[in-house]
């Protein structure tokens, strides 16, 4: 799937439209006057589970109505996803956004909805980096190590990720296209079996998100040879960018927030000025680095929605030149 720059433009522009103060003191006034659901398409305990919890406190304090999280996991996000998508659009229902919904837009060819159409962008909470992380008696040592000795012993490879389509299976494909390497791919049922079978030496490399990732290469279990976003991790300071050995290459996990289509601009509004109030806050930006996430900030909604399209159309590319098919 291509996105087009046209359309691209007509969702920023969308998002542009949303009026400014005055509906914002009218909908401050009247929304949210009841509580509201949030749903979550992954597990309860989750990384994002435990994202929409911390912010969905913020957002029932200052707003003096409850934000309830409600983990609807299944379908790689898929069931959350259309949930909402079909639920009444007035605000009172809620998704987390994450990497696997831009993912998930290109991967399957047939769900009850249509991502960009029907999920109206709220409001960005955080970006998670990846970690590409190898088995410590592994001989390469760094990136270009890596991708030497793969060359050198092409299928021989073997990467783990958490599931086919997610986001560390993306990001292990966006770098084997980009470096010219062939690795077989070994999906898991989430990230424990397959971090567990890396510690193993049953497989030699995962690019695994930092909240699983940074306890085992702090415990010497695993070794990280690159970080995937442009600049260097805090956890990390020693571990390079990908990015440094492999030009252009940048890839991450996101959380953020998105309501049905049609959702009254002034309700986002009020949403997207408080969730940006709590990713602002020094507190909350503590407890996002505390799970590896790195607070995400866009300034209008139009730039987030620009985020989220131009994220549907770079995966796009990744899935079409890959192959990858859904399970």
């Amino acid at each position: 799937m291509s996105i087009s720059r046209r359309r691209l433009l007509t969702l920023a522009g969308a998002a542009a439209v949303v009026p400014a103060s005055p509906y914002v003191a009218r909908a401050q006034a009247g929304y949210p006057n009841r509580p509201v659901r949030w749903i979550v398409g992954q597990a309860a305990g989750s990384s994002s589970d435990i994202t929409a919890r911390l912010i969905g406190q913020w957002l029932s304090e200052k707003l003096g109505q409850q934000f309830i999280i409600e983990a609807r996991p299944g379908a790689t996000g898929n069931i959350a996803t259309e949930f909402v998508a079909r639920a009444p659009a007035d605000g009172y229902t809620l998704l987390l956004l994450n990497a696997q919904n831009t993912i998930n837009a290109t991967l399957y060819d047939k769900l009850g909805f249509d991502f960009l159409r029907d999920i109206a962008p709220v409001a960005a909470i955080d970006r998670v980096t990846l970690v590409m992380e190898v088995h410590p008696d592994f001989p390469a040592k760094t990136v270009g190590e890596f991708i030497a000795y793969a060359k050198a012993n092409p299928g021989k490879v073997n990467m783990a990720s958490a599931g086919i389509g997610g986001p560390q299976h993306a990001a292990g494909e966006l770098f084997k296209h980009m470096a010219g390497v062939n690795l077989v791919h070994v999906p898991y049922r989430g990230s424990t079996p397959a971090v567990t079978d890396l510690i193993s030496g049953q497989v030699q490399v995962m690019f695994d998100v930092t909240p699983t990732a940074l306890p085992q290469v702090k415990n010497g279990k695993t070794r990280a040879l690159g970080v995937s976003t442009v600049g260097r991790l805090p956890a990390l300071p020693d571990v390079p960018p990908i990015g440094d050995t492999v030009k252009g290459y940048e890839a991450s996990a996101w959380v953020g927030v998105g309501a049905p289509k049609g959702t009254p601009p002034e309700v986002i509004a009020v949403l997207h000025k408080e969730i940006s109030a709590a990713v602002a806050n020094e507190t909350i930006q503590k407890r996002l680095n505390d799970i590896g996430a790195t607070p995400l900030s866009h300034s209008s909604l139009a730039e987030f929605a620009r985020f989220v399209a131009d994220d549907v159309a770079k995966w796009a590319n990744v899935i079409k030149v890959s192959g990858m098919k859904p399970e």
